[in-house]
């Protein structure tokens, strides 16, 4: 665990020192000449969480794309479909959003945790509830890890439980060809509304700023690998500890995994221990179509189109949730 936090420590090193670097040579020059100065420390702030998310792009896909070109789940003569996904991925592992709402919502979480010093309401205290233990960086961490995982389950399961949610997030389930790329493929209002919920949590449960850019960009290459179109092995052991990609897709999976608010397995976000829990898990590992049941041509479905490219799909979301409220069908 010393020689983990020592690596990590040698991470934020060499990232703040490249944040300093650019800032100085290209954001600053830039700022001055536009007249934004008066941004410059939130740009500041914002340019190390920019080059995380660059640097996650760049392991997931120099780690990951040689697994699916050796190990493929399924071979696609045509890659088209992907090219949203890669879109996609540059806008969500920025983090921008997440910054924006952390940032924004600090100042009232501050402001409601004074109210509850003077009026002695007790708050949640990660850090102090085992002096000596849990204000230990790594122990504190996994336990932010851990509660913000529950907490991700109970809005995994809510996107597919509420119709006009389910019509955001069936964005993410329209994607019949998953790969490395699939995890960002998300409608950008429920990107915001999840930004925004996980924020909240964070700063509920006390996460500290430094803690928080880890635990998105661990989050986030996690959910990379639970995705990608290759066949990796994680063992019984293993496969119960993180959630697999073969666990994963058996929620994507056609007529198993979550069908729009009717049925759903596999909600687990990182842990499938929720899901063992609650009942909500299953280890089949036999390969299905994954999709949406009326993406499929007649009889088995209606041959629904879900958006071709970014902006067709976030606008057809629109029309589905219009569709929805108003009683018809788009």
């Amino acid at each position: 665990m010393q020689l983990l936090q020592e690596v990590l420590a040698q991470v934020d090193a060499g990232v703040s020192a490249l944040q300093t670097l650019l800032y100085v040579d290209v954001v600053q020059p830039l700022l001055y000449r536009f007249g934004l100065m008066g941004y410059d420390e939130e740009t500041y702030d914002a340019l190390y969480w920019v080059i995380v998310g660059a640097l996650q792009i760049c392991v997931s896909y120099a780690v990951l794309r040689p697994l699916e070109a050796l190990r493929p789940v399924e071979s696609w003569p045509d890659r088209k479909a992907l090219r949203s996904d890669v879109i996609y991925t540059w806008i969500a592992k920025l983090s921008l959003l997440n910054l924006v709402f952390f940032l924004a919502l600090q100042p009232v979480f501050t402001h409601w945790q004074s109210l509850m010093a003077i009026y002695g309401v007790p708050g949640l205290d990660v850090d102090g509830l085992w002096p000596g233990v849990t204000d230990q960086p790594m122990v504190s961490f996994l336990i932010y890890l851990v509660v913000l995982d529950f907490c991700g389950y109970w809005y995994h399961r809510w996107q597919h439980r509420f119709g006009v949610w389910w019509e955001l997030h069936a964005v993410h389930h329209s994607q019949q060809q998953m790969s490395l790329w699939t995890d960002d493929r998300n409608h950008l209002l429920d990107d915001m509304l999840q930004a925004a919920f996980f924020a909240a949590i964070s700063l509920l449960i006390g996460v500290p700023p430094s803690q928080f850019v880890v635990l998105v960009a661990v989050g986030n290459f996690l959910q990379s690998v639970q995705h990608v179109n290759a066949r990796l092995h994680f063992g019984p052991l293993l496969e119960r500890l993180i959630v697999s990609p073969a666990f994963h897709r058996r929620h994507h999976a056609i007529g198993y995994g979550h069908e729009g608010t009717r049925y759903g397995c596999n909600f687990g976000v990182l842990f499938p221990w929720w899901d063992m829990m609650l009942g909500t898990a299953s280890w089949n590992r036999t390969v299905e179509p994954t999709g949406i049941r009326d993406q499929l041509p007649p009889p088995q479905g209606s041959a629904r189109s879900y958006g071709e490219g970014l902006l067709a799909q976030q606008w057809t979301a629109f029309e589905r949730i219009a569709a929805r409220v108003f009683g018809s069908r788009a």
